[in-house]
């Protein structure tokens, strides 16, 4: 999965989930452009670790949430690199309780971040993807968005909007040979899943056929194989990295 010089922009990749993604693109060639919105000395951090290895990497603060600054996102890696062909929607954020408890802005904020978002991104990405000669656009949705999942209503619906969203841009990219597929990532073992307690955690595990949790670094090898050449054939389809939680 030869992916030399291609340029990504992967949105939240300083720090979780999106790390791994970016420094995982970044081992295979890939010129990486990482957003962050609060997480500034991750960045850096990141950067330094990829530069290390004789990677390509740039940062750029932006809230994606917001329409102006994700135009600002694309506007600076076409700068910075000179094209864009990848793009990983991964930020997003949780904002939990049951439905009773939920307050409205607690609701709007996860869907303006995690579904919002991603349009948001897509959208002023879309041309210069289309441009590009090889487009490829990978969201990160959740078996949240596949399953549902109690105390996240707004979760939930935003990533199954994700999943939705990924399908209608199928549709309108194909033709101009850019890719929109999905991931929707289980149980990962994050700083999130740490937070369960035993209890908790023993009872999804036990849901899980493979009987554990995933790691960050198995997410990122499927968006290396969605991002690459080999998966020329695949658009509109979501990747489910559940150890067979939802199957």
């Amino acid at each position: 999965m030869d992916l030399t010089n291609k340029v990504a922009l992967i949105t939240g990749g300083a720090s979780g989930i999106g790390r791994f993604i970016t420094l995982e693109l970044a081992k295979r060639g890939v010129k990486v452009v990482l957003n962050y919105n609060r997480s500034a000395e991750a960045a850096v951090s990141l950067i330094h670790e990829i530069e290390a290895f004789g990677g390509h990497a740039f940062a750029i603060q932006a809230d994606v949430s917001n329409y102006q600054d994700a135009e600002k996102l694309v506007i600076k890696t076409i700068e910075q690199f000179g094209t864009i062909n990848i793009v990983v929607n991964n930020a997003g954020i949780t904002d939990d309780a049951l439905l009773l408890r939920m307050q409205e802005n607690q609701f709007d904020r996860v869907i303006d971040t995690n579904l919002k978002g991603v349009w948001n991104v897509c959208k002023h990405a879309a041309k210069p993807l289309m441009k590009s000669g090889y487009g490829r656009i990978i969201n990160i949705s959740s078996v949240s968005g596949v399953m549902g999942n109690a105390g996240q209503s707004n979760y939930s619906a935003a990533k199954a909007g994700v999943i939705g969203l990924t399908k209608s841009l199928a549709r309108e990219f194909a033709s101009r040979a850019v890719t929109v597929n999905a991931i929707a990532p289980g149980f990962i073992e994050t700083e999130m899943t740490k937070k369960l307690s035993a209890e908790v955690t023993e009872v999804w595990k036990n849901q899980i056929p493979l009987k554990r949790f995933g790691q960050a670094q198995e997410v990122a090898y499927a968006v290396a194989f969605l991002a690459s050449e080999e998966a020329a054939y695949i658009t509109g389809h979501t990747l489910e990295v559940d150890g067979g939680l939802v199957m």
